[in-house]
């Protein structure tokens, strides 16, 4: 099953990384503010997403994406509109 991983920025800037099968699901929850962890985001804008062909890569992109927690680094793969992980 196709999943997707995400990225949320917000009206201040801040980041939300995350990975979904339902990414319209998905987003519909993080802006009625059902998800805990964007709730208080301001006005959260998708602003990258990427297809993987399974769940398990997707979450093991986003765990990777996590762990690097460097702004400039996430900055930089919206601008290039892609995510550059080694799976």
């Amino acid at each position: 099953m196709k999943s997707y991983v995400y990225i949320l920025r917000d009206r201040g800037g801040r980041f939300y990384v995350g990975s979904t099968t339902d990414i319209d699901r998905r987003l519909k929850q993080h802006s009625s503010g059902q998800t805990q962890t964007t709730r208080n985001m301001k006005e959260p804008a998708l602003v990258l997403l990427q297809e993987y062909p399974s769940r398990p890569a997707a979450w093991r992109a986003e765990r990777k994406i996590k762990n690097f927690k460097r702004r400039d680094f996430i900055e930089k793969m919206v601008r290039d509109g892609y995510v550059r992980v080694k799976l």
